[in-house]
């Protein structure tokens, strides 16, 4: 982290603080009384879209009287998932009682354990088993449910369909897109452009878990962790040929423009919308986060879903995102904070998620019912999905690994200098693979 970004945290770590304790000196239902009950107010500290600010609204005139939801907003605009993470664990750290529910990215689980309560006998059989065993995986540790899934992301690829059509081998061009196309075949479509070649493929590569999501599928699809036996891979064969395809794809075949050095997923969906991109890579909520944008740019029935490209010799694989549900063990209101997350997690507040914000519903009930082709896709690219790391010191490693992705694609290390540097890195820091 460079000075600018200790600032920042630092400077965002003051404002959430007061924000809190703002929200507890001044939350109108905590402490206050009716005639029949004292309402108890709950602190929700997560990413508050239009779509969670809705479900917290019905919750809290479902529960009017008795529990009142005060959110405490850190918006992915503002805030970056690392910014979050060291927010959140600088809190807790603390051990204050001002947060009562928050949610994590799901490889921060086995980090946030030591903060958060093991939630085993709040949660029977049947409820775990209406929630989607995919993200169900990410929230046990040491044989313990310390969280659950609030959504599941998983990887995929937008393409243009317009822009795609005026090629000349479209047809065959878009069934192997809509299977998952190799990257060869993918990085030949530069041929069949008339005309002055301009990039096609559009993905973060900025110095951030958004490439190391990239990175880990790369060498999933090709049968390899990144972490195995509990020792890092970053020698392997897999690993170089992962890491020297993005390089190529910037520098050699030059098909991705040379600002994803710098891009993170909201500016790689810029990219792709305003300079007329084929591909991005991203997740399942783009359609709705940049609406505004679709729409101004006449796109909205445009763009179309697919696999993300797979090696020629390798398998076609998405890598699963997707954020989860945390109590801390200060709260003084557990009880009262197990009603909002289970309310969260009914079909009720799942499909304000999926609908009004795009997330994927965690509840199996929303896609038992529902069908659409939209759901189905995502549940075929589940089948397929693979897990980052579930490490307590995932974070550290995907810290120091993402830095030198970065370096090797912004050429300033080699493939081979970048991985072995990175892998020496974490040896010297003694960082413990557990």
């Amino acid at each position: 982290m460079n000075y600018k970004q200790i600032i920042y945290v630092a400077l965002s770590s003051v404002l959430i603080i007061a924000f809190i304790s703002f929200s507890l000196i001044f939350s109108p239902g905590e402490g206050s009384s009716n005639s029949d009950s004292v309402v108890t107010t709950i602190h929700y500290v997560s990413h508050i879209s239009a779509a969670h600010q809705k479900v917290i609204d019905r919750f809290n005139k479902k529960y009017e009287g008795r529990i009142q939801i005060e959110s405490i907003n850190l918006p992915f605009e503002k805030f970056s998932t690392n910014e979050r993470k060291e927010l959140l664990a600088r809190y807790l750290r603390s051990k204050s009682d001002r947060i009562d529910v928050f949610t994590v990215d799901q490889i921060w689980v086995p980090r946030f354990t030591k903060w958060s309560l093991d939630i085993d006998n709040y949660f029977n059989r049947d409820e775990r088993n209406k929630l989607i065993d995919f993200g169900m995986e990410t929230c046990v540790y040491n044989k313990s449910l310390v969280a659950v899934p609030l959504y599941i992301d998983v990887s995929v690829m937008y393409y243009r369909e317009d822009l795609l059509s005026s090629l000349p081998n479209y047809e065959t061009i878009k069934q192997k897109i809509d299977k998952s196309i190799s990257w060869i075949d993918l990085i030949n479509i530069d041929n069949e452009i008339e005309g002055k070649s301009v990039p096609l493929f559009v993905f973060p590569a900025d110095d951030y878990e958004g490439l190391m999501c990239m990175f880990v599928e790369l060498m999933e699809g090709q049968g390899k962790s990144l972490i195995e036996e509990k020792k890092i891979q970053l020698s392997s064969t897999e690993a170089r040929q992962s890491l020297q395809l993005m390089v190529d794809l910037v520098n050699n075949y030059k098909i991705a423009p040379r600002d994803v050095i710098n891009f993170r997923e909201n500016e790689s969906y810029l990219e792709f919308l305003t300079n007329n991109r084929l591909f991005v890579r991203g997740w399942p909520a783009l359609l709705i986060d940049f609406a505004k944008f679709i729409k101004e740019y006449n796109v909205d029935k445009k763009i179309k879903m697919a696999p993300t490209p797979h090696f020629k010799n390798g398998q076609a694989v998405s890598v699963f995102g997707g954020w989860n549900l945390m109590i801390s063990k200060y709260s003084p209101h557990v009880d009262e904070s197990i009603i909002f997350i289970k309310y969260l997690l009914s079909e009720e507040a799942q499909k304000i998620l999926h609908k009004d914000g795009g997330y994927l519903p965690i509840n199996k009930l929303i896609y038992e019912k529902e069908q659409s082709e939209e759901l189905l896709f995502f549940q075929k690219l589940m089948v397929s999905g693979v897990h980052r790391p579930f490490l307590e010191n995932y974070t550290k490693i995907s810290d120091i690994i993402a830095l030198y992705l970065n370096k090797a694609i912004n050429q300033e290390l080699s493939v081979d200098e970048a991985l072995s540097s990175a892998e020496n890195k974490i040896i010297s820091e003694n960082i413990e693979i557990k």
